[in-house]
């Protein structure tokens, strides 16, 4: 029997912990061409709040500082799971983290198929999972280049573009000519949580899962272009 091939993709947001914004709002500094101190303190006024709102939201692509909400994978040909965190607690996270940790089935040998999963999925998660202190009970793959020579990581996005290029997945999808994001994308899953839209980022990850596995088949030749497709 083959290992299997686990198709991987997670829903990032903004760090949640306790005095990180105002962490974040005073780190804010002027542009260097700012000298005057009535200046400086009117681009403070008018800036700070705006830039620290930016800076909170970036963390949700820092595994040190942001949290995984939903974590989608599909086993081989299987419809994809999305297990979602239940709040947005810092020990939901570490459930989120130990659930997909006892139920995703991989064995020595297995591979992992996801768009940037190198430089973003693989990386989010181990990092999160060193700051809650939850050690993988298999073999789980560590971001690095050696992970796509030894058959265990393929990142669909490194395949096309190579290792310092870059192409978005709903970029590439309409390329293959397959069905692409709809619009979309990460910038909306924090509001949608925000929200209390869990069950619908959950669905958009499945669906993500889904186009990630497409994608690695039509660029491995495992699926026929479809009809109307470029050659």
């Amino acid at each position: 029997m083959l290992p299997p091939t686990i198709t991987l993709d997670i829903e990032t947001i903004p760090g949640q912990a306790p005095g990180l914004r105002e962490e974040l709002a005073a780190a804010v500094k002027p542009p260097g061409t700012f000298k005057k101190a009535e200046s400086i303190a009117a681009w403070f006024a008018e800036n700070r709040e705006a830039e620290a709102e930016q800076a909170w939201l970036a963390t949700s692509l820092d595994g040190g500082l942001g949290q995984v909400c939903v974590i989608g994978y599909a086993v081989d040909d299987a419809p994809p799971v999305a297990l979602a965190a239940t709040d947005l607690s810092a020990a939901s996270e570490r459930d989120l983290l130990m659930r997909f940790f006892s139920t995703a089935p991989i064995t020595v040998g297995g591979k992992w198929v996801g768009h940037n999963i190198l430089g973003f999925d693989l990386r989010f998660l181990w990092h999160r999972a060193m700051v809650h202190g939850v050690q993988p009970p298999f073999p789980f793959p560590h971001p690095e280049r050696k992970a796509t020579y030894d058959g265990t990581v393929a990142d669909t996005m490194t395949m096309w573009a190579g290792y310092n290029g870059r192409i978005s997945l709903d970029r590439l999808c309409r390329i293959l000519g397959l069905p692409g994001k709809g619009g979309m994308d990460g910038s909306k899953v924090w509001p949608m949580v925000r929200d209390g839209r869990m069950a619908e980022v959950a669905a958009y990850c499945a669906a993500d899962v889904q186009r990630h596995r497409a994608v690695y088949r039509r660029m491995t030749f495992a699926s026929a272009a479809p009809t109307g497709a470029a050659p």
